[in-house]
């Protein structure tokens, strides 16, 4: 007798074939409630392995979801995402996690998504069965490799009435979170430091400099008017002016040391923010939004940081020019 026969004939003679309902869907190696079964899209990220991980722990978190079945492909040509692979596949079925062959096999298992694929450009072929399926779905950074894309994902999830959710976890940072609070009242301006790798698929700052960007906007909100970028090979130095004659700065590393932190300057006090230390907070938010159907950012919030993005491309290229925002 497998594991998972054996958990359904205990489950039967445990607590009584009456608590086996039609609601009741039993996953890989375990019984999951209907509704609370997550796929997942796109095994060339760490994120995968480490979501999977957190949300088949369990707990009360949790809320009963778990990862049931993934469908590995992602980016073609990315050397990084396709290193990793093979080692995150080979993790996730360690999970008990089912591999499927499609994205329309997944669906047809899962009551919910997490995109995951570490490429941007794939991810509107990929969300759009899971928006025509109706599946709420979180698409991990970056959402989209440009500005226009981005706009199309949005457009397509609100086409098909699909909540959807995107973010960086350091959203969710508890020094970042402390500011949104009120701690340090009124946010008058923040500096961050972030990595900054450049791919040459995506707009630079959105492939990794977008987790600092993120954080900035945390803090300081939508209302950026304009972005200044001072770019060399090893730093970015990109300045955004907000509504209020407010000032935020990135300071995007290539080259030396690195981290995702920085400080945020408010009426009351100034405060640190980050640094990076779990992806905890951001996979509870996820679960929470797979429960509500209610993103915890607004569409309008990550279309303006692709703005910003898409400003500081255009500043480089001008030899650091202020852009407005439009």
């Amino acid at each position: 007798m497998n594991r998972r026969s054996f958990l359904q004939t205990g489950i039967l003679a445990g607590t009584g074939l009456s608590l086996i309902t039609p609601e009741t869907v039993f996953g890989n190696d375990y019984a999951v409630a209907a509704g609370k079964r997550v796929g997942v899209i796109g095994l060339d990220t760490s994120h995968s392995e480490v979501f999977t991980k957190m949300i088949n722990a369990g707990g009360a978190d949790m809320r009963g979801y778990q990862v049931v079945a993934a469908y590995p492909h992602g980016s073609k040509d990315i050397a990084s995402a396709l290193k990793m692979k093979p080692n995150i596949i080979k993790a996730v079925q360690e999970q008990g996690v089912e591999i499927v062959d499609s994205i329309e096999d997944l669906l047809q298992k899962v009551d919910v998504v997490l995109l995951e694929s570490n490429d941007g450009r794939p991810h509107l072929e990929q969300a759009l069965p899971v928006f025509k399926a109706g599946k709420r779905v979180f698409i991990d950074k970056p959402i989209a490799p440009s500005l226009e894309a981005t706009r199309a994902i949005f457009r397509a999830a609100e086409q098909y009435n699909t909540p959807l959710f995107t973010s960086s976890a350091l959203r969710f940072d508890a020094n970042v979170q402390k500011v949104v609070g009120g701690s340090i009242g009124t946010v008058t301006g923040a500096d961050v430091y972030t990595p900054a790798e450049i791919d040459k698929n995506h707009l630079d700052l959105a492939w990794y400099a977008i987790h600092g960007i993120e954080m900035l906007y945390t803090v300081m909100g939508t209302g950026c008017k304009s972005v200044a970028r001072t770019y060399t090979d090893g730093t970015d130095m990109v300045v955004g002016v907000w509504d209020g004659d407010r000032i935020g700065t990135v300071r995007a590393i290539r080259k030396g040391a690195s981290s995702i932190a920085g400080t945020a300057f408010g009426e009351k006090g100034i405060a640190p923010l980050g640094p990076f230390s779990t992806y905890e907070p951001l996979v509870k938010e996820i679960v929470t939004f797979f429960e509500t159907g209610q993103p915890p950012v607004s569409p309008k919030e990550t279309i303006e940081i692709f703005t910003f993005i898409n400003a500081a491309q255009e500043s480089r290229r001008l030899g650091g020019k202020a852009i407005k925002l439009s």
